[in-house]
């Protein structure tokens, strides 16, 4: 798949987080579990695609997302995506990684994103919340949200980067 469908299919789930999600979940959790689809194809792109793709793809849609949702703070989840995508792909970069593995460096890679974002948050005194505040009401409950995403759409999504991490060195010796 060219890079151009995954960018295409990255720009609908952009859409879904923003402006179909808020409808889907239930009222009375509305302000507590934020989705980050994106994030979750970020770190997929990381682990079957290259470093280099899961840091133009974090940096290129965290910034749209800056802009578009969070702008009280630009710059915040352009520089945490592409950063967090690029250290997940060096780390595992020659690995075989399976469902699990995948799940759980999405998990931790989810928790380090949002922990990281209140925390910069913190030091631009846009919160004034406590962190155990934080993680109860928000990052747990938006943790589970973007592990289900990740199971619904891994193999999907493994077929996606996997085909293109190997047409790629085909189309370089030409």
């Amino acid at each position: 798949m060219s890079m151009n469908r995954i960018v295409g299919l990255m720009l609908l789930l952009f859409l879904l987080e923003g402006a179909i999600m808020p409808w889907i979940i239930p009222a009375g959790f509305g302000d507590r579990i934020i989705p980050h689809f994106i994030f979750v194809i970020v770190l997929y792109s990381a682990l079957y695609g290259n470093r280099h793709q899961a840091l133009m793809l974090g940096a290129g849609f965290g910034l749209l997302q800056d802009l578009i949702y969070y702008g009280h703070l630009i710059g915040g989840h352009f520089f945490m995506m592409g950063l967090i995508g690029y250290f997940t792909g060096v780390l595992l970069e020659r690995k075989r990684v399976t469902v699990m593995m995948a799940l759980t460096v999405i998990g931790f890679a989810c928790i380090v994103y949002d922990t990281a974002l209140f925390y910069i948050y913190k030091v631009f005194r846009i919160t004034d919340a406590a962190y155990a505040w934080a993680l109860l009401n928000h990052i747990l409950p938006s943790l589970f949200l973007q592990l289900a995403f990740a199971l619904a759409c891994y193999i999907p999504v493994r077929r996606i980067f996997e085909s293109r991490s190997k047409a790629l060195p085909d189309s370089d010796d030409e």
